[in-house]
């Protein structure tokens, strides 16, 4: 079974990640090395919070857009589209968790209106733009976004 298939079938979020941490520690012990350009790619997308357009990656990397999409998904298994996707999702779900309107969300992460906004957060978390800003699964993400500290410390 595929691992798209196999995360659709799992039951919980700990058996989904446990399929991906185990999809991705057989990556790494395969050793497979990565495109200095899908590398570069990934850096500019997460730098730019999703708002890189492919076809500037495609000229900065000096590949054809049919090249950077195929080494891409094959290292990655996304499409640089679906990625940078996902980069401006994350960021605009914190940004809603943070207090901040829909509508000022939609506009400070590239989205074209509050309306193109609630498709992408209807489409990657299933529930409403106001629902995903509540929801606790943003509370335990102190990787990405470490938690603030207190003054003086």
């Amino acid at each position: 079974m595929r691992t798209q298939e196999r995360l659709r079938a799992a039951g919980s979020w700990e058996e989904r990640f446990a399929i991906v941490e185990a999809v991705l520690a057989r990556r790494e012990a395969a050793g497979r090395a990565v495109d200095p350009e899908v590398t570069f790619s990934w850096g500019q997308m997460v730098a730019s919070r999703g708002r890189v357009r492919v076809e500037r990656l495609v000229a900065e990397t000096g590949w054809s857009r049919k090249r950077l999409w195929s080494r891409f998904r094959a290292q990655v298994g996304l499409t640089p589209k679906r990625v940078a996707q996902l980069i401006r999702f994350d960021h605009a779900v914190h940004r809603l968790a943070a207090g901040h309107s829909a509508a000022s969300v939609a506009a400070a992460s590239g989205y074209a209106d509050q309306s193109h906004l609630h498709r992408d957060v209807m489409a990657f978390a299933g529930m409403t733009p106001t629902a995903v800003a509540v929801s606790p699964f943003l509370a335990i993400d102190d990787v990405a976004w470490p938690p603030k500290r207190a003054s003086g410390m």
